[in-house]
């Protein structure tokens, strides 16, 4: 009984374990049913991603190699991607906390780059292909394909449009960009004028370098990276910029504001002689100093890069600095009106251009200077050409002259002192060598041989037609002793001023003599057609011891003394503007005169005044002092202030018009020098 009691209890609790399992599968099933629908609902994308199981067996197992040779470039380029971005705080600093490294770390960045852009592609490449494999072997689903397809298509645009993408702000771009401002930096913090002190003396300069060695080694460094990265143009524009600026303010302390000048801003060479002067001063100094030391600079600088780079660089510098300005006013010289000063100065400019020959071809030799070169040229030969055009056409300008009238005081004509002055010059050291260098070098350009005696004959010949001028003037007096004065003044003007000089030794000791002879000649036919006549107007007969009664003595007195105060009166009225250049010459004619006359009158009025100076009209006859006369004698023949020597005679500008008139001579037309 009992024992089936306890199966009884056994039994219940077994169902009630069985009752509750139930109970609890049930509300297991009652959970269950939403997900079975939810997966119901996920199983055809399932399918679609357990499809590609379903493919080829060597398909599945030949992807793996595939994936495999693909990810290891791209696993590579990433990693060097990641190292760019590394370098990025490095290259956004300013290079001149550090240049060296700045530019070590640039050094990787390119290479970086180069990695980048010779993998780049071959990534790409392998990922393409394994694209196009999973896409023929229906290995990966279709979406996925096509979201990988559209990644490489940016990756390869991407790829060849590589320098857009540096100018849109990359990375390399601004570090270049910093190097440059490095690079202009370092040139405007070291490049300093020239001062003047240092270029005091004549004798040529080589200057040092103007920027010190370890400036230098920094801008050989910067360049060479610029260079590398296609960037040296833009190198060269900022240091032509800031050495060519340089250049210009170390030459604004010479005041160069006269090469701006315009041939219509002056009427001659005159006007401009002094700027001349200047210009062959200030052309060597640029020469020597200032372009001397650019172009050591910048075979120091860009020495590495190569000759033509380095020569061209200098060649920008010297035309922005103001090489083309000096050559140009020398241009514009040759180009101005001609005169017989303009020759000086034509050879004056051709002694400056000539004695830096040397400095100019091994300066301005190379191609890159091809313009200077011209310029230069051409500068040299309008130089050569147009002094011997005025050259050999001053004999013709002479004997144009021969026309005019001569000067109206008989004074020395500026024409002549002129041209003995300017024939001197020419045979002097200074300028007889350079013209004959330009004589002989316009002579091989006509295949003609020069010879010594041609400068000379042609000196000869303008001394030639001077003195055919002076006999011709002398006829035009109508008062012939004033032509006495005139030939007078310039024998002695001969004599005096060519003596000791190169045109006095060409000319010779006979012929100046000559002439000393022929002043000593017209002075005395002056002397005794003028003052020596006076005397016999002193005349003493009939008055020895009063023969005729002292009555007739002192009428006899009267007009005696009548007719030799209006014979001096007119005389002296005459010759009041009358002029001996000469001092010494006029001192000599004046005592001369005075040695004729006063002592005359002085004996004749201590004997015979007294007749007259007891007489109410006494003043009439006793009219001068023996004083008086010497002082007025000696008062004759002054030049009047601007006369002697005068380059604006009124004389010779109313005959420069008149030659003008006769014969349209260029040298004539332009001349001022003569008149």
């Amino acid at each position: 009984m009992a024992r089936r009691f306890e199966n009884l209890v056994s039994a219940r609790k077994s169902l009630k374990i069985s009752l509750e399992k139930s109970k609890a599968l049930g509300f297991a099933l009652d959970k269950t049913g939403p997900r079975l629908e939810e997966i119901i609902l996920r199983l055809p994308s399932l399918e679609a991603a357990v499809r590609p199981i379903r493919a080829q067996k060597e398909a599945l197992v030949a992807v793996g190699g595939h994936i495999d040779r693909a990810v290891g470039p791209a696993a590579a380029v990433l990693k060097v991607f990641d190292a760019v971005h590394g370098l990025e705080r490095s290259l956004l600093s300013d290079p001149r906390i550090d240049l060296a490294g700045y530019l070590s770390v640039l050094k990787r960045l390119e290479e970086a780059l180069k990695f980048l852009a010779d993998n780049c592609g071959l990534a790409i490449q392998w990922l393409e292909d394994i694209v196009e494999y999973l896409e023929d072997n229906s290995v990966a689903d279709e979406k996925y394909l096509s979201n990988l397809k559209n990644s490489l298509k940016t990756l390869r645009e991407l790829q060849t449009d590589e320098e857009r993408a540096r100018l849109d702000g990359g990375l390399l771009y601004a570090a270049l960009e910093k190097l440059e401002a490095e690079f202009r930096r370092l040139l405007m913090e070291f490049s300093v004028p020239l001062p003047m002190s240092s270029a005091t003396g004549e004798q040529a300069c080589i200057a040092p370098s103007p920027l010190p060695v370890h400036v230098i080694q920094k801008l050989q460094a910067i360049i060479e990276r610029l260079t590398a990265n296609n960037r040296l143009d833009n190198c060269i524009s900022i240091y032509v910029e800031v050495r060519s600026a340089n250049v210009r303010e170390s030459l604004q302390a010479l005041n160069l504001d006269y090469l701006e000048i315009s041939i219509s801003e002056f009427n001659d060479v005159q006007s401009i002689e002094g700027y001349i002067a200047q210009w062959g001063k200030h052309l060597e100094f640029a020469v020597k100093h200032l372009f001397e030391a650019e172009y050591k600079l910048c075979n120091d600088v860009f020495e590495k890069i190569g000759l033509d780079i380095w020569m061209s660089c200098f060649a920008k510098i010297a035309a922005q600095a103001g090489i083309l300005a000096f050559l140009q006013f020398g241009k514009m010289v040759t180009e101005s009106k001609k005169d017989p000063i303009k020759l000086l100065k034509l050879l004056d400019i051709f002694y400056s251009l000539n004695k830096l020959r040397l400095d100019f071809n091994r300066l301005f030799g190379g191609k890159a200077c091809i313009e200077i070169q011209n310029l230069t040229r051409d500068l040299i030969k309008r130089v050569i050409e147009g002094a011997c055009e005025i050259f050999w056409e001053l004999l013709v300008q002479v004997e144009l002259q021969r026309q005019a009238p001569p000067p109206p005081d008989g004074c020395v004509p500026r024409l002549v002192s002129f041209i003995t002055d300017y024939s001197n010059r020419l045979l002097g050291d200074d300028y007889r060598p350079i013209l004959t260098q330009v004589l002989v070098i316009e002579r091989s350009w006509k295949q003609e041989k020069f010879q010594e005696r041609l400068l000379n004959d042609a000196i000869l010949n303008i001394v030639k037609a001077i003195e055919l001028n002076l006999e011709t003037w002398s006829k035009g007096y109508e008062d012939i002793t004033l032509s006495y004065i005139f030939m007078m003044n310039n024998h002695w003007h001969f004599y005096k001023h060519l003596k000791g000089t190169k045109l006095g030794d060409l000319l010779g000791d006979v012929w100046l003599r000559e002439h000393e002879q022929y002043k000593e000649y017209y002075a005395a036919v002056y002397l005794r057609e003028t003052w020596g006549k006076l005397p016999a107007l002193l005349s003493r007969e009939g008055l020895i011891m009063f023969s005729g009664g002292r009555a007739t003595a002192r009428d006899l007195v009267k007009k005696r003394l009548k007719a030799f105060n209006e014979a001096f009166d007119e005389m002296y009225k005459k010759q009041l503007n009358w002029v001996i250049s000469e001092k010494d010459l006029r001192e000599k004619t004046c005592h001369l005169a005075v040695q004729a006359i006063v002592p005359v009158y002085r004996s004749y009025m201590q004997n015979y005044g007294p007749l007259v100076e007891q007489d109410a009209s006494s003043s009439k006859y006793a009219k001068y002092t023996a004083q008086s006369l010497e002082k007025m004698l000696s008062s004759l023949f002054r030049p009047k202030t601007g006369k002697f020597g005068s380059f604006k005679s009124r004389q010779y500008s109313s005959f420069n018009g008149k030659a003008n008139d006769a014969v349209k001579s260029p040298l004539l037309r332009s001349s001022s020098t003569l008149v």
